[in-house]
């Protein structure tokens, strides 16, 4: 075993926690250990928070134009070392090289867009609004955000969808990061600073479990809390938060599904569908598990989607022709497995099976290959809710109009999309889907940064979505100036019950 690197945690510099207990962090290709995370305690969760505090008066202060130069900085940064944190995150993480390089891309684009700041948080005015009254609005920061991270997007979640509007916006951080996966958030802070030259304690991060990580929802000085994680957990974050007079947005589960009408193309439909299905291993919110097909065409598709699902190679993530690694850790290879025989047990018919995959020289990696289950009927388990893994689920019908009524019965509303080469199908389908993000001959209707991550039902909690208009919108409060000046005349003028709103 490599020399393991024991972490410490920031809140203002790195310090060593002094808790006794310790998460180990694995290279998911190997199975070796290659790191330990402390699980903070509450005060050292505190201190984060009083880091944050402490920096938001002198970074508020700057001036937009300001703020956005040290993001211009940040973005070459990123750039320059896109590659060592793809292959960081290619370890601790289990995705292929190409998905952590667009994990990192995925956090340089929402930089991009808080460079953009000074357009988009513009306010509004208006002179001379009744007779001597000018109006205007202005957008003000918070003061401190916490963001609560997942363990599937080490580069994007963190660094991309919470802190370059955040800080844009004049706000501070704390980040609880991923126990499991946080090497890459840790060593992107390290660059912020070092690199970034950024003002002590803008970012600040722990890694802890629940019980200590409670006080981000509760603790009067954060002032917003932005959550990616399980809809359980998004839930109590949402109520919780909520009810102690926090703004909360909270991105959670997901059963994307998509309808493959009889008229698609269906080469390039299935290849779509490897793609969203299997890429990052099923571990992601916008993966597409649940494939809904015109029974006319399903054999040939299936038939057509397994033989394309065993030509993938699998193996060590960060071996450049790897095209399906790793799943994150042994306990979720387990969980993912026990998901794969549910489905078997409910009835479900096992096309392909990913439950024995060994990888030579890799023999204590976490992988699950490609699992391909048919005929799953409205009510199994299996095809309703979240696997986070390469699990493909088959649902068979004989309409558009069955497809669209089976896809909106299910709780969750992050993505759908259809295949079809009809355009008037195409349209029903964008008005008609719960999906929040809605692809049609689209796998992974992803949004750029410029627009928001905008799911819907169960897989969403809050008024405002991360990115866009919405994420500037969240991280800053509103404030609207009325203004008179008084002239010679002005004693004499009456003062009604309305002021400056009397004289239309």
């Amino acid at each position: 075993m490599s020399e393991v690197k024991r972490m410490g945690y920031y809140a203002g510099e790195w310090l060593m926690s002094k808790t006794d207990t310790y998460t180990e962090v694995t290279d998911s290709s190997t199975g070796e250990v290659i790191a330990e995370v402390p699980q903070c305690s509450q005060d050292e969760c505190e201190a984060a928070i009083a880091a944050a505090q402490a920096a938001f008066p002198a970074w508020s202060a700057l001036s937009v134009s300001k703020r956005v130069q040290y993001l211009f900085k940040w973005r070459s940064i990123l750039y320059a070392h896109k590659e060592e944190l793809a292959v960081l995150c290619a370890k601790e993480l289990g995705k292929t090289l190409n998905e952590a390089r667009g994990d990192v891309q995925k956090a340089i684009e929402p930089t991009e867009e808080a460079c953009a700041l000074p357009a988009l948080v513009q306010g509004d005015a208006c002179m001379q609004v009744t007779t001597g009254y000018d109006t205007a609005s202005y957008r003000y920061p918070l003061g401190v955000v916490a963001g609560i991270v997942p363990m599937n997007f080490p580069a994007m979640i963190p660094w991309g969808w919470m802190v370059p509007l955040a800080i844009a916006c004049g706000n501070t951080v704390v980040l609880k990061a991923s126990s499991q996966t946080p090497l890459t958030a840790m060593r992107m802070l390290e660059l912020f600073y070092e690199e970034g030259g950024f003002p002590k304690g803008v970012v600040n991060l722990v890694t802890s479990n629940r019980v200590e990580g409670e006080i981000f929802l509760t603790d009067p000085r954060v002032k917003a809390v932005t959550f990616v994680g399980t809809t359980g957990v998004g839930k109590h974050v949402y109520s919780v938060a909520a009810a102690h007079g926090k703004r909360v947005q909270a991105q959670c589960e997901a059963k994307n599904h998509a309808l493959v009408l009889a008229d698609a193309d269906l080469e390039a439909t299935a290849n779509a569908i490897i793609n969203s299905t299997y890429g990052c291993a099923g571990m992601r919110c916008m993966a597409l598990p649940v494939v809904v097909v015109q029974e006319e065409i399903a054999d040939e598709f299936v038939a057509l989607l397994k033989e394309k699902a065993q030509k993938l190679t699998i193996g060590c993530a960060y071996k450049e022709e790897t095209k399906l690694g790793p799943v994150v850790s042994a306990k979720h290879k387990e969980k993912v497995c026990e998901w794969i025989q549910k489905g078997i047990d409910e009835g479900a018919e096992l096309v392909l099976d990913g439950r024995n995959i060994v990888v030579p020289g890799y023999e204590k990696g976490f992988f699950v290959g490609p699992t391909i289950l048919d005929h799953v009927k409205p009510g199994m388990m299996v095809g309703d809710r979240e696997i986070f893994g390469p699990v493909t689920c088959i649902k068979r019908v004989k309409s558009y109009e069955e497809g669209i009524a089976i896809m909106n019965a299910n709780p969750f509303a992050n993505g759908s999309c259809i295949f079809t080469r009809s355009g008037y199908f195409g349209r029903r389908f964008v008005t008609e889907t719960d999906g929040g993000m809605v692809g049609v001959n689209v796998g992974i209707p992803v949004p750029t940064a410029y627009f928001p991550f905008s799911g819907n039902k169960d897989s969403f909690f809050g008024d405002l979505h991360v990115l866009g208009k919405d994420g500037y919108r969240f991280f800053t409060r509103a404030k609207t100036v009325t203004t008179h000046w008084f002239d010679q005349d002005a004693a004499k003028r009456e003062v009604r019950t309305w002021e400056g709103s009397t004289d239309l």
